[in-house]
């Protein structure tokens, strides 16, 4: 007699989702987690308020997921960001949309999806064992047979779901403790590297603070290759910081920076567009303009609320442009470089924040290990993966939560179904 059906190994978000998705379709099951209460990091995000989906349509989500989306073509196709947005609205946890189609609680509170989970773990009768570490997973024959904790207890079960979470945010629980036991199976672990992470740069005007603290919105911020190609770009809002750049432009471009940094180049070119929805042509008209209207003004005050000023003052000071002489005293010259700054500024980085202040880890679980129907393991019968242990990383804007709500899902109830064939 087996003590569960499946044991899911971390509570968080997937982990959660997993156990729910497992005990729907039947099985009897245990949440093993090492921190005193469930969702610790899930507590953390959108600022506390947890940016639980996005309202895109399913096909669109899988393109704000650079890392390996495609594997998630299937697991989609069973269970979807429409699927996640209804379980929550089902289950007295109401969403509210806002810019980008991000979903939060209305309630505005992490605590209220971690609540409306947990809620359902105690429905479906979930035995949770927390403060509980899973030191080593248990086979036979490349058959799961059930897990060792710390305390040197076993506790048998047909299946185990691995939920533990990347290597992000270590105070959270994230210790990497899944790629460990999954090693010890056989299973491979691609580089683990941080993505959405803030990216430092050691350019002067960083170093001296000279725009530190400047908000910067919809400007589009793109990464180049050492032949000055463009790789990708973003058009968010950016903040500089004393240490380089932050805000979601410059976090969605780390898994890029970090990408070209690992081919051995000791620094990347990022370029900035303040202005991305004008091109030359218009900025040089509406010089031009500015000088018809009020030529005699200072070359500051004239292009005033062009740039934000302090952007506008820092540009005139790099092109050596004297700020207080008349705008009808521009050259043509001068003209066109300011031009060329405001649509194509270029700076150096050499490094994002490290894994452990990261947003979301790169890398992970190799996943031609893993079937992407049922995330099952194809080294072993009865292990399954989700979340953010498996080689999947997304943007922010509900990206990662939904992976990780989809790919718990699907290995919940694909594992519930393996442990029943155990019952006939």
């Amino acid at each position: 007699m087996t003590d569960f059906d499946v044991i899911v190994v971390g509570g968080g978000t997937s982990g959660m989702m997993a156990a729910i998705s497992a005990a729907e379709t039947g099985a009897k099951v245990a949440v093993i987690d090492k921190n005193r209460m469930l969702g610790k990091k899930l507590r953390l995000t959108g600022g506390g308020r947890c940016n639980v989906t996005n309202n895109r349509p399913p096909e669109e989500i899988i393109n704000f997921i650079p890392g390996n989306g495609k594997f998630l073509y299937s697991a989609f196709s069973q269970f979807n960001n429409y699927d996640i947005m209804e379980f929550f609205e089902s289950n007295g946890v109401p969403l509210k949309e806002e810019d980008h189609g991000r979903l939060f609680p209305v309630e505005n509170t992490s605590k209220a999806i971690v609540e409306g989970l947990a809620k359902k773990l105690k429905e479906y009768n979930v035995t949770l064992m927390m403060k509980t570490t899973v030191r080593k997973i248990l086979t036979e024959n490349k058959q799961i047979t059930g897990v060792k904790t710390d305390e040197g207890k076993e506790y048998s079960a047909h299946c185990v779901i691995l939920s533990t979470g990347g290597k992000t945010f270590q105070y959270t629980g994230s210790t990497g403790d899944g790629y460990k036991l999954a090693k010890k199976l056989g299973h491979s672990v691609t580089p683990l590297f941080p993505t959405e992470s803030p990216i430092r740069s050691k350019e002067t005007f960083i170093e001296k603070k000279i725009l530190q603290g400047l908000s910067l919105r919809d400007i589009k911020l793109s990464v180049l290759n050492e032949k000055e190609k463009v790789i990708v770009s973003h058009e968010m809002d950016m903040l500089f910081t004393h240490f380089g750049i932050s805000g979601p432009a410059a976090l969605r471009c780390s898994m890029f920076v970090n990408k070209e940094l690992e081919k051995g180049y000791k620094t990347v070119t990022l370029t900035l567009d303040v202005l991305p929805n004008h091109s030359d042509s218009d900025l040089l008209q509406e010089i031009e303009y500015r000088i018809e209207e009020q030529g005699n003004k200072s070359v500051k005050n004239g292009l005033r609320n062009l740039l934000p000023e302090r952007y506008l003052e820092f540009l005139l000071s790099n092109l050596k442009i004297d700020e207080s002489k008349s705008l009808k005293q521009l050259t043509d010259v001068e003209k066109l470089q300011l031009i060329n700054e405001i649509k194509d500024f270029r700076f150096s980085v050499y490094d994002t924040y490290p894994l452990d202040k990261s947003f979301v880890t790169g890398g992970g679980i190799e996943l031609k290990e893993i079937n992407p129907k049922s995330m099952e393991s194809k080294l072993i019968n009865g292990l399954f993966f989700s979340g953010e242990l498996l080689d999947v990383n997304g943007y922010t804007g509900g990206f990662n939560i939904t992976a990780a709500f989809v790919t718990g899902h699907v290995a919940g109830k694909n594992a519930a179904e393996i442990a029943s064939y155990f019952t006939y």
